[in-house]
């Protein structure tokens, strides 16, 4: 290891080719990480996620929040959702993470998992709406986390735990070049919320 040479944690990318992903650890202090994860999970307007997938209609045990400067209309999975108007507490945490990753977002999108029985298959964020190759920042509170890279092509995978408190962003040609998931397990029992920054472009 050279120690002259360390690079802050954020600036390394952590594929190796065909985009870009920088994990900053844990952004938060416990104290402020417990807060936000108690706030968030008794204030945003949480609702099962719907995916319509080859013609039927799925209900997932997953629950979804979309939020944004304005009613922004997003459709993945072949549903459309309109945003809700910013949360005091989603406003504070938006502009921290614009703080710290010097991007602007518009919008979020939020997840909560129950339990490590609840994860998301393999895709990639690249729906028409977004900005292409923009920066989208996930911050995670809550159960520690695994969440996993595929490449598109070679299938060469990246994986990491995410803590609580933490930011990831992916920005770049991550997003048309590899595809993510959060792999479920049965090891944790406990609820995780991951809000997801992101630039709609109408």
């Amino acid at each position: 290891m050279d120690l002259f040479n360390l690079q802050p944690l954020h600036q390394i990318n952590l594929l190796p080719k065909d985009g870009i992903v920088n994990y900053y650890g844990k952004i938060f202090s416990q104290a402020e990480a417990d807060h936000y994860l108690h706030t968030l999970l008794d204030h945003i307007e949480w609702k099962n996620d719907r995916a319509i997938i080859f013609g039927k209609e799925i209900i997932t045990k997953r629950k979804v929040a979309w939020y944004g400067d304005q009613a922004f209309e997003y459709t993945y999975s072949n549903t459309t959702k309109r945003a809700l108007p910013w949360t005091s507490e989603l406003l504070v945490l938006k502009s921290k993470i614009e703080l710290q990753t010097g991007a602007h977002f518009n919008s979020c999108l939020l997840n909560l998992y129950h339990s490590g029985d609840e994860g998301m298959a393999w895709h990639s964020d690249e729906e028409i709406d977004l900005k292409k190759n923009g920066a989208i920042a996930s911050l995670s509170f809550g159960a520690e986390r695994k969440f996993a890279f595929k490449h598109k092509i070679d299938k060469q995978t990246v994986a990491l735990t995410l803590s609580h408190g933490s930011l990831l962003v992916m920005k770049g040609t991550t997003q048309s070049h590899w595809l993510h998931r959060l792999p479920p397990t049965k090891r944790i029992n406990k609820p995780r919320i991951n809000l997801t920054f992101r630039t709609i472009v109408k």
